[in-house]
């Protein structure tokens, strides 16, 4: 099983959207700076906001994509708020 992840870092107003199959290690290597190039590694006070647990790791990444192609914070905000705008994005996706 995979999952969407978005976290969320108080010190610099900002969300991180990302998939992984252990959101968990994932978190704290985010905050250990362990991916070097990756936007994440601007805090160290990720925490997380959302985990929807998906059946593939496609549909996960797909997901990640649409969200960081909208590049927008109001449009996290409003899924982190209603998780159910995701599974209706993946059924349109599957028309």
């Amino acid at each position: 099983m995979h999952c969407l992840y978005i976290l969320y870092s108080k010190t610099v107003d900002k969300y991180y959207v990302g998939e992984s199959h252990n959101v968990e290690e994932r978190i704290l290597k985010h905050n250990e700076h362990a991916y070097k190039g990756s936007f994440s590694k601007i805090a160290n006070d990720w925490e997380l906001c959302l985990k929807l647990a998906l059946d593939t790791s496609s549909d996960a990444i797909y997901l990640e994509k649409f969200i960081k192609r909208m590049k927008s914070k109001v449009f996290i905000e409003k899924i982190i708020s209603n998780p159910d705008i995701l599974l209706d994005i993946l059924l349109k996706k599957k028309k």
